[in-house]
C-alpha cells in the first residue's frame, strides 16, 4: 500500500468531476431539469461510478475506473425539444444497448485484438489536448498558472502524485485569494435522489437514446479499454459493459445518462505514478469509490464549488495530472518500429478533434490508424508473394 494510491483516486475523482460537471449542467438545462432533478442527476452519476469502480476494480484485481459520458452529455447539451422525462426514456434504452452488447461475443473479441501501440496511439492523441491546455491557459491567466507549473516541477522530484495535489490546493487558495474565482452560493447540504418519470416518446428515443448509445460506445468505452490495454492489462469486455449498462438503466430513473468506463480519469489511476507494480494497482478502485461516495453526498454543494473556479485552474491541474500518463502513452505507441506510421496517425486524428456522425476524434483515430495498419500489412504480404 502506497500514498500515491489515495493520491492518483483522489486526484482522478476531482479532475473527473470538475473538468466536466459544467457540460453535465448543460445537458440538464438542455431537457429542462429543475434544481432538484439536476442535483439528483449529477448525484446518480457518482452513485453509478462509485458502484462500477468498486465493484470490478475488486472483482478483477485491475484498476477499473469509471466515469460518465461526456460526449454524451455534450450531445443531450445540443438537443431541443426534449423534455427531462423522455431523456430519462432515452437514457434507459441507451443502458440496455449496452447490456445487449455485452452479450455480443464479436464486439468482445475486436477489442482484445486492437494492437497495443494503436491503442496507446489513440490514448496519447486524446490526453496532449489536455497537456497542451495547460499552457494555453497561461496565455489567459499566467499569474495564476505558470506558479502552479513551477510549483508542479519541482513537488515532482520528490513525489509526483503528490505534485498534482499540491497543485491542487495551492491553486484553491490562489484563486480564492486572489479574487479569481466567483463567490459561493450554495451552503454545505447533502444531496438528494429525485424519481424521474420516463417518458417513451420515438422521436426521443431514436434522435437521441440510439446516438448517445453510439456516442458512449464509440468515444468512451472503447478509449476506457484502449487506456487499460496500453496501462498493459486485459480488460474483461463483457463484464465491465454489462455492469457499466445496468448501471446506466438503475441511475436513469434519477435523471443520469451513460455510466461508463473512463479515459482520462483511467490514465491518472493506471499508470507507474500510481504505483510501480502493475498487479496492485487496483487499489485505487476502493479509493476512488470513496471519493465519487464522497462527492455523491454534497454533489449538490460541489456544483457550486465547481462553478465558481476559474477555468484556467481546473485546466492546469487536469493537464498537469496527465503528464505522466501521455509520456507513457507516446512512449508506447512508438515502442513498435513496425506500426510507427500507423500509430502516428492515429495519434494525430484523435487530437484534432474531428467529429463526423456526432462520433467523436477518438473512434475515427483508431478507425484510421488501424485502416492504414491493415494496407500495411497488405502491401507486405504482397510484396513477399511477388
Amino acid at each position: 500500500m502506497r500514498l500515491s494510491i489515495v493520491t492518483s483516486a483522489v486526484v482522478a475523482a476531482l479532475v473527473g468531476f470538475g473538468s466536466t460537471i459544467a457540460i453535465i449542467i448543460a445537458a440538464a438545462q438542455a431537457v429542462g431539469a429543475d434544481p432538484a432533478q439536476t442535483s439528483s442527476w449529477v448525484a446518480a452519476l457518482c452513485l453509478a461510478t462509485a458502484a462500477i469502480s468498486g465493484i470490478l476494480s475488486v472483482r478483477y484485481r485491475i484498476p477499473v475506473v469509471a466515469a460518465w459520458s461526456t460526449p454524451g452529455a455534450a450531445l443531450i447539451a445540443a438537443s431541443s425539444g426534449i423534455s427531462i422525462h423522455a431523456a430519462v426514456g432515452s437514457f434507459i434504452l441507451a443502458g440496455a444497448l449496452i447490456v445487449l452488447t455485452a452479450f455480443i461475443k464479436p464486439f468482445g473479441r475486436l477489442i482484445e485484438r486492437i494492437p497495443t501501440p494503436i491503442a496507446a496511439a489513440m490514448l496519447a492523441g486524446i490526453l496532449i489536448r489536455f497537456v497542451l491546455a495547460v499552457f494555453e491557459s497561461a496565455q489567459a491567466a499566467p499569474g495564476l498558472v505558470l506558479p502552479l507549473v513551477g510549483l508542479f516541477l519541482v513537488v515532482r522530484l520528490y513525489n509526483a502524485a503528490f505534485a498534482v495535489l499540491a497543485v491542487l490546493f495551492v491553486g484553491l487558495g490562489l484563486a480564492f485569494a486572489g479574487g479569481l474565482a466567483q463567490p459561493l452560493v450554495s451552503s454545505l447540504s447533502l444531496s438528494s435522489l429525485t424519481f424521474i418519470r420516463p417518458a417513451w416518446e420515438p422521436t426521443a428515443l431514436i434522435g437521441l437514446g440510439i446516438p448517445l448509445f453510439l456516442v458512449t460506445m464509440a468515444s468512451q468505452n472503447l478509449p476506457g479499454f484502449a487506456v487499460l490495454r496500453a496501462s498493459g492489462y486485459t480488460p474483461p469486455s463483457r463484464p465491465i459493459l454489462a455492469v457499466s449498462g445496468l448501471a446506466s438503466i438503475i441511475t436513469a430513473f434519477f435523471g443520469a445518462h451513460t455510466s461508463n468506463l473512463a479515459a482520462i480519469s483511467a490514465a491518472i489511476c493506471t499508470g507507474p505514478d500510481t504505483h510501480p507494480d502493475p498487479a496492485k494497482r487496483w487499489m485505487v478502485g476502493p479509493f476512488y469509490t470513496l471519493c465519487y461516495l464522497v462527492i455523491a453526498a454534497f454533489s449538490a454543494t460541489l456544483i457550486g464549488v465547481i462553478a465558481a473556479l476559474p477555468p484556467a485552474l481546473i485546466k492546469t491541474v487536469a493537464g498537469l495530472a496527465l503528464m505522466g500518463a501521455f509520456a507513457g502513452a507516446l512512449s508506447s505507441a512508438l515502442s513498435d518500429t513496425s506500426k510507427i506510421f500507423p500509430a502516428v496517425l492515429t495519434l494525430a486524428v484523435t487530437a484534432s478533434g474531428l467529429t463526423l456522425f456526432g462520433v467523436g476524434s477518438a473512434f475515427w483515430g483508431l478507425v484510421a490508424g488501424l485502416l492504414a495498419l491493415g494496407l500495411d500489412v497488405l502491401a507486405d504480404r504482397m510484396r513477399h508473394r511477388g
